[in-house]
């Protein structure tokens, strides 16, 4: 008897010690799966060859870990995280993700607990404050920010000097003196001085924030549009670049394009990210200048700078977080010569303040008459309003852009922000 229950226990031991040994197997292999870790952006010009080239930078430090980029639309990689995180599932989804600035306070305050905490990571003092608050929940940084959409005006010198302007004319200027500036440029050279699609308010955007102000209140959540002062100012000072007759129309993309590089647009007013391909048209080299965004006028506190688009780093809580995190410390979040490339080859800007100091972002630019455009461009970015961005800022300006028409059309201002704010507060919980 004695026998057989030695052999019973010696049999459950066997049995738990297999048990034990497979789930180690396990354990070790979720450990190599850290190895191998992916990425997902979108963009090859831009934001996917911005990763491969930190992928690059990184190898000296790390040559064993295998990093895979991998290109995803912008829509795509929202409806994919969406679907995963609300089925609070991780499976099939990346070790780092981009993620636009406007649309991250949706998925950190969504699924707190899907995000990986990058506090520790980075000196969030060494990045633009503006960057900080829409990365943030609770004084914890779960994104580690990367390009600058800071916004400059883009401007054809020749037509200005044709009507009699230099480009200090046009600095630091309010929008009643640029609108004051196209008028005469118009007159003289037949050139309208911006184009503008209805179904799109960036330049909306990039006007309330140069005044501190969004759609919502500091909270991210509240509707924050009756009774808005500069969203008022914005929509009245749109009204008046229209009424001046200076505006084309345009309906996508590609007519934007169309506008500066065929040389029927005179200025252009949007973020950094829009350089190459204002210097895509190469028989243009020398006949354009940057300088700062026009503010609001008689709105206090509204400055020359803004921002339009740009957007951060991610880390999902997924096996591998930890690398995936020390990579993205040890290139995008303190690699200063990482930064001096990233702009050489890429163009882009970043927030990383130490990085002004490099070659890269001090070299004179012959297209731009050899104006130091990077250098101003970091200099501006440090003076972007820091905001909330909130949770619903597309849904909030699909409101807005019907009531901007209804305005246009006749509609009261004030009463088309309350009617605005009213659909909002209904709509947004």
């Amino acid at each position: 008897m004695k026998k057989l229950l030695a052999l019973i226990l010696a049999s459950i031991l066997l049995l738990a010690a297999c048990s034990s040994g497979g789930n180690t197997e396990d354990a070790s292999g979720d450990e190599k799966d850290t190895n191998k870790i992916t990425v997902w952006a979108w963009d090859p010009n831009f934001n996917i060859k911005a990763m491969n080239l930190a992928v690059d930078a990184y190898a000296s430090e790390n040559s064993d870990l295998d990093i895979q980029v991998i290109e995803n639309a912008q829509d795509d990689i929202i409806q994919k995280l969406n679907t995963s995180l609300s089925s609070g599932t991780t499976k099939g989804l990346p070790n780092i993700v981009l993620i636009e600035d406007y649309r991250a306070q949706s998925f950190l305050q969504a699924y707190p607990d899907m995000f990986y905490e990058l506090t520790d990571s980075f000196k969030q003092d060494d990045f633009a404050q503006y960057k900080i608050a829409p990365t943030s929940v609770e004084g914890k940084n779960y994104g580690l920010p990367f390009d600058t959409g800071v916004a400059g005006l883009y401007v054809r010198t020749d037509y200005l000097e044709e009507a009699g302007y230099t480009v200090d004319d046009i600095k630091d200027v309010d929008w009643n003196k640029y609108i004051e500036i196209g008028k005469k440029v118009k007159e003289v050279t037949g050139k309208n001085m911006i184009t503008q699609d209805p179904n799109d308010l960036g330049l909306i955007r990039m006007m309330i924030q140069s005044a501190g102000s969004w759609y919502t209140k500091e909270d991210g959540v509240t509707p924050n549009l009756a009774g808005n002062e500069a969203l008022k100012k914005a929509f009245e000072t749109y009204k008046a670049l229209l009424d001046a007759d200076i505006v084309t129309p345009v309906s996508d993309w590609s007519q934007f394009l169309a506008g500066f590089n065929s040389g029927d647009i005179a200025t252009v007013p949007t973020g950094n990210w829009i350089t190459p391909s204002v210097k895509a048209e190469s028989s243009q080299s020398g006949k354009w200048g940057v300088v700062s965004l026009p503010r609001l006028p008689d709105v206090e506190g509204s400055v020359n700078s803004s921002n339009l688009g740009g957007s951060s780093w991610y880390v999902l809580n997924v096996p591998g977080k930890e690398k995936a995190a020390e990579f993205l410390a040890k290139t995008f979040g303190s690699n200063v010569d990482f930064y001096q490339t990233l702009n050489k080859e890429v163009g882009a800007i970043g927030t990383y303040s130490p990085a002004v100091e490099g070659d890269a972002y001090q070299e004179a630019d012959d297209f731009f008459g050899g104006q130091q455009v990077t250098a101003d461009f970091a200099k501006w970015t440090e003076q972007i309003p820091q905001i909330n961005y909130g949770l619903h800022t597309y849904a909030i300006e699909d409101l807005l852009v019907v009531e901007a028409q209804n305005y246009l059309k006749g509609k009261d201002i004030d009463k088309a922000l309350e009617d605005a704010q009213a659909q909002a507060e209904a709509q947004i919980k």
